[in-house]
C-alpha cells in the first residue's frame, strides 16, 4: 500500500508525528474504481473519503435543463468526497465518478475524526486542507462564475490548470464552465485565430 505519496502529500498541509502517521495509515484502504465508475452517488450518505494516488475524478449533478453540471475535479493528490454530505451525515447532491482509472487510499470519516480528537497535529492537517481548498480556492471560481464571460472562465482554467485541461474531454470542460460542447468550439476557435 502506498501510503508514503499519501503522508508527503499531508505534510505540505502541516506537520504530523509518527504516532499520528500510524494511527492514521491504520484506516487507510486501498481501492481501485474503473473509469465511469462512482465512489459517490447522488442520494446515498457518504461516510468515506479518498486520497486520489493516480488518476482524475469528477464531482456533478444533473442541472434543471436535465444537463451534466461539473463542480469540481479531484486529481493525483487530493482528497475525494462529498464533505457537506459526511459532515452532515445526509444524502450527496452531486455524484463523483472516475474519469480515468484510479487508484486511491480510503478512510472512514468517523474513525479519521475521532483521529483529530486524539492529535492535533491531524486537526491542524484538516483545518489547512480545508481552509485552502474549500475556501480560499473555491471563492475566486464561485465570483469568476457570476462576473466574469466564458471566454475568461476558459483562459483562466487554461493557464490555471493545464494538466487538467491537457487530460480532459471537450464535454466535462464546457459542463464544469457551464457552456454547451458547441460554444466551447467556438471558444477554441477564437483562441486558436488570436480573437477573444
Amino acid at each position: 500500500m502506498d501510503t508514503e505519496a499519501f503522508f508527503r502529500k499531508v505534510r505540505t498541509y502541516a506537520e504530523i508525528s509518527e504516532a499520528a502517521e500510524r494511527a492514521w495509515a491504520a484506516l487507510l484502504q486501498p481501492r481501485q474504481y474503473r473509469r465511469d465508475e462512482s465512489l459517490v452517488v447522488a442520494g446515498d450518505v457518504p461516510t468515506r473519503f479518498a486520497f486520489v494516488l493516480e488518476g482524475l475524478f469528477f464531482q456533478h449533478y444533473v442541472g434543471p435543463e436535465g444537463d451534466m453540471v461539473i463542480k469540481y475535479f479531484f486529481p493525483e493528490g487530493r482528497i475525494a468526497g462529498s464533505v457537506s454530505a459526511t459532515l452532515l451525515g445526509k444524502p450527496s447532491q452531486f455524484t463523483i465518478t472516475a474519469i480515468e482509472d484510479c487508484s486511491v487510499l480510503e478512510y472512514e470519516f468517523a474513525a479519521f475524526r475521532s483521529l483529530m480528537a486524539r492529535f492535533p497535529d491531524i486537526a491542524a492537517f484538516y483545518i489547512h486542507y480545508m481552509e485552502r481548498h474549500w475556501i480560499i480556492e473555491k471563492e475566486p471560481v464561485e465570483i469568476a462564475f457570476r462576473h466574469d464571460s466564458a471566454m475568461k472562465r476558459y483562459r483562466n482554467f487554461i493557464s490555471s490548470e493545464p494538466d487538467l485541461h491537457r487530460r480532459l474531454k471537450q464535454h466535462h470542460i464546457a459542463a464544469w464552465l457551464g457552456i454547451t460542447p458547441e460554444s466551447l468550439s467556438r471558444l477554441r476557435k477564437a483562441i486558436a485565430l488570436g480573437v477573444g
